[in-house]
């Protein structure tokens, strides 16, 4: 699919990943003026007629518009990220589908997996168990998005497709301590800790739990060449292929940020699933895509942001 003069629906397109993805888009060649972003407070995509308008003469689709958050906000609020999450994509594509859109690209999350999912974490993978408790509602509720695209496709034959991109970091995250990730959260927490001349960090968990991280470049690159070029039924992994430890990353933030400071381990808190790493290779075969950005790089390059924005 050429995206030069296509008109796109992209939602959640002024969000951390979503910034990324427009400017992907127009480095495809897609103008400007061709992509509309549906926005809060005039757009709610959970209201069934907001849907209808929004999708109305668009040839594609990207949803990226969803409720997210760490271990924290999926324990203290799972209904309304179950609730938020489902409602936004079924309608959407529903939608869509009734509106004769071309194309259909939703984003799911390594949440989708079972919590003892084998690793590294393969598609065939996606059903052999329960998601990891602290946050199977919002990883329960995107996978439905792959159960509706599958659906669809084989009774409507709507090219709709499904990606599971991996823990995404990089500038312009999320950094509220109260919905952050772990990158995100750790780097405002060293932070906060050398102003305040304090010689320790505290930290969720016992570091044993491994994550794979994929920088929110990479993947704006991943999603757009797999609108571009990928048209089956069956789930694709976005991700590096590099699996760390909790504990490594944390150590490695602090020594990037120049901390000498303890790492005290709050084990009364969740480490979450024990281990995640993805086999990426369905995504290079059928679509090229491999990350690029090293890791302490895009680090660096997110230390650098969250810096020169939160003095």
């Amino acid at each position: 699919m050429v995206l030069k003069n296509k008109k796109i629906l992209l939602t959640g397109g002024n969000g951390f990943l979503g910034s990324f993805v427009k400017k992907e888009l127009i480095n495809k060649g897609v103008k400007e003026k061709d992509i509309f972003i549906p926005d809060l407070p005039e757009f709610d995509l959970r209201n069934k007629k907001t849907c209808q308008k929004v999708t109305k003469d668009q040839d594609i689709v990207i949803h990226l518009a969803a409720k997210v958050g760490g271990i924290g906000l999926n324990q203290e609020k799972p209904g309304e990220l179950f609730y938020n999450n489902l409602i936004m994509g079924i309608q959407l594509m529903e939608e869509a589908r009734k509106a004769r859109v071309e194309k259909f690209v939703a984003i799911g999350t390594i949440c989708c997996y079972p919590k003892f999912t084998p690793v590294p974490f393969q598609e065939k993978d996606l059903w052999s168990g329960y998601p990891e408790e602290t946050n199977a509602p919002y990883g329960l509720a995107k996978k439905m998005l792959l159960v509706q695209a599958q659906a669809y496709r084989k009774q409507y034959g709507f090219n709709a497709i499904f990606l599971l991109p991996v823990n995404l970091y990089g500038p312009e995250d999320n950094f509220d301590p109260k919905s952050s990730h772990v990158i995100p959260a750790l780097i405002k927490k060293i932070t906060d800790a050398k102003k305040e001349n304090r010689n320790f960090i505290e930290v969720w968990g016992t570091g044993k739990a491994t994550r794979e991280f994929l920088y929110v470049e990479d993947a704006a690159r991943g999603i757009v060449l797999a609108t571009e070029k990928y048209n089956k039924p069956e789930p694709v992994n976005l991700g590096s292929g590099i699996e760390i430890s909790i504990n490594k990353l944390a150590e490695t933030l602090c020594h990037l940020m120049n901390f000498k400071g303890k790492i005290k381990w709050d084990k009364s808190k969740p480490d979450g699933q024990p281990r995640r790493t993805l086999d990426t290779s369905r995504a290079k075969k059928e679509f090229g895509f491999t990350a690029k950005t090293d890791f302490e790089k895009g680090l660096k390059n997110t230390i650098n942001w969250y810096l020169s924005h939160f003095k």
